[in-house]
């Protein structure tokens, strides 16, 4: 594959392709203690769903890109928005727990392709802080689905239960099948190089320090939020006493910080040093999750004192997030959607030990917390090295 630019589909399918895998995560959240109950299931059972579906994520991501590189986009995205498809409306059907968390494996195992490939196509038709500035514009788009799904997602259980989640989730995976044939070219790029050339490549990636901290920081940054999120719902009615409908108004507010943070990136990217927005904007999510912290040990918790620390937090990780993927893919542009799908892996396999670690003890504010400020700590001793590192 070449790094010489080619034409983009449309931005805003893009968006809609990237977003189907997060969205299918999103939008379940808010059920999770109705789903507790329903199976006579723990809480920390439940937000195995969650982890489960992160990880599927992870290890979706990590094959989709060398595939694609190899084969092209189209055929692959085609392929895992069937597996998609198919599983969310076996979901449907669970009749247990064990079922359910099987199904949302192989749902974000589907979703993973559009993650991967959705950047990568962007990456396919830009470069340098041209591919910042787009995948920062996509951002604002995909955003829209975290950002409301949960509200979506409550809704739907509320008046239909939530089993009519995965019914709308597999109406969706059909939609994007007829959109992939429509706006993506049956002749998408594919590199033509031998899976031992692009193993190859891999490995390389894998050896370059620059590579490793922008993944390490850049996750840390953005996927951390799981830990949070899959202990929102537990925080906001067992802990504080609020109904279900408000979880998702209060997680949309959240991911408003992730909106105005790639808002911010798509005008100053090009205009400041990478490194310093990265290191930048990472402190103010650290600083929002030290606030965070500070609320739990000081035992002042309340709706106000955690909605706003945490729109710290996101902000920062919409700004981190969108430049360290762009550098990370900018390490071996031949390898586009490698390079995606290992920042991608790396990203969910963090997002999913952070969901899990949210899960331990009898206090899912103070775990929360507690994995935010850590995560906060790491990214940012990264951002700080990658500037030094070659290669």
């Amino acid at each position: 594959m070449s790094d010489t630019p080619r034409p983009l589909p449309p931005l805003w399918f893009l968006a809609l392709i990237t977003l189907t895998g997060t969205l299918a995560m999103h939008i379940f959240v808010p059920t999770l203690p109705m789903v507790a109950r329903h199976f006579g299931a723990s809480g920390a059972a439940a937000q195995m769903t969650l982890s489960a579906y992160v990880i599927g994520l992870a290890a979706a991501q990590i094959a989709y890109g060398p595939v694609s590189d190899r084969y092209g986009r189209r055929p692959v995205l085609v392929v895992g928005l069937l597996i998609y498809t198919v599983a969310g409306l076996v979901a449907l059907t669970s009749v247990s727990m064990e079922m359910l968390i099987v199904m949302r494996f192989f749902e974000a195992l589907g979703g993973g392709a559009g993650l991967v490939l959705g950047r990568a196509i962007i990456r396919d038709g830009s470069a340098g802080p041209e591919a910042a500035r787009r995948l920062s514009l996509m951002n604002l788009m995909v955003m829209a689905g975290p950002g409301l799904s949960p509200m979506l997602g409550a809704f739907i259980a509320e008046f239909a239960g939530w089993r009519a989640i995965f019914l709308a989730l597999g109406c969706l995976g059909l939609l994007n099948l007829w959109l992939v044939t429509r706006y993506l070219p049956a002749s998408s790029p594919s590199s033509g190089q031998s899976g031992w050339a692009i193993l190859h490549g891999y490995l390389r990636m894998l050896r370059s320090p620059r590579f490793l901290g922008l993944v390490v920081g850049g996750s840390f940054a953005s996927t951390s939020m799981y830990a949070f999120v899959s202990a929102a719902p537990f925080i906001y009615i067992e802990q504080l006493g609020r109904p279900t409908q408000e979880v998702g108004v209060y997680l949309a507010i959240n991911f408003l910080g992730t909106w105005f943070g790639s808002l911010a990136t798509s005008r100053l990217a090009g205009r400041m040093e990478t490194r310093l927005l990265m290191v930048g904007s990472n402190l103010v999510t650290w600083a929002g999750a030290l606030v965070f912290l500070g609320v739990v040990l000081t035992g002042s918790l309340s709706v106000p004192a955690v909605v706003i620390p945490m729109m710290m937090v996101s902000f920062g990780a919409g700004i981190a997030s969108p430049m360290a993927l762009a550098e990370a893919m900018a390490v071996n542009p031949a390898m586009a959607g490698s390079s995606s799908g290992l920042y991608g892996c790396a990203q969910m396999a963090i997002g999913a030990l952070c969901a899990a670690l949210a899960g331990v003890g009898g206090n899912p504010a103070m775990a929360a917390a507690v994995v935010l400020a850590g995560a906060g700590l790491i990214s940012q001793i990264a951002f700080l090295v990658v500037g030094k590192a070659k290669g």
